[in-house]
């Protein structure tokens, strides 16, 4: 009989404490951070390493600096831009990539000569709009 009174007084401690415990909040902050310095940017994916010169068409630069992808593109909702995916690891690429902190060529391909063969929006999306991951 000891035992049911110790337990009963420990469920009513309990639900007298319940109320005066302050609830938790749901608040959440994520700092993703600079985007990394690569002369021709990087990839709309995790880990967003650099990519070589030749995957992005023109319209992904503005007066030769890259405007982003990924968690850093801050373009309007309906951009959509070329890519010459055949330069992405995810599809066999395996050629020289640039060093972070490296500086583009002096000479960019001119635009009108970039043959990309797929369209994206910044954030990782084909112009279907499903993810490629």
């Amino acid at each position: 009989m000891n035992k049911i009174k110790l337990l009963a007084f420990a469920a009513i401690a309990a639900i007298a404490i319940a109320p005066g415990a302050a609830k938790a909040s749901a608040q959440v902050s994520v700092n993703i951070g600079v985007a990394p310095d690569c002369p021709y940017g990087y990839y709309d994916y995790a880990p967003y390493n650099c990519v070589p010169d030749g995957y992005y068409g023109a319209e992904w630069f503005n007066s030769g600096v890259f405007i982003g992808v990924g968690p850093w593109f801050h373009g309007s909702n309906d951009f959509q831009g070329k890519v010459d995916n055949s330069f992405d690891p995810q599809h066999g690429y395996s050629g020289p990539m640039p060093k972070v902190g490296e500086k583009p060529a002096a000479q960019r391909r001119a635009p009108e000569q970039f043959k990309g063969n797929e369209t994206r929006d910044g954030r990782g999306h084909a112009a279907g709009g499903e993810a490629k991951h």
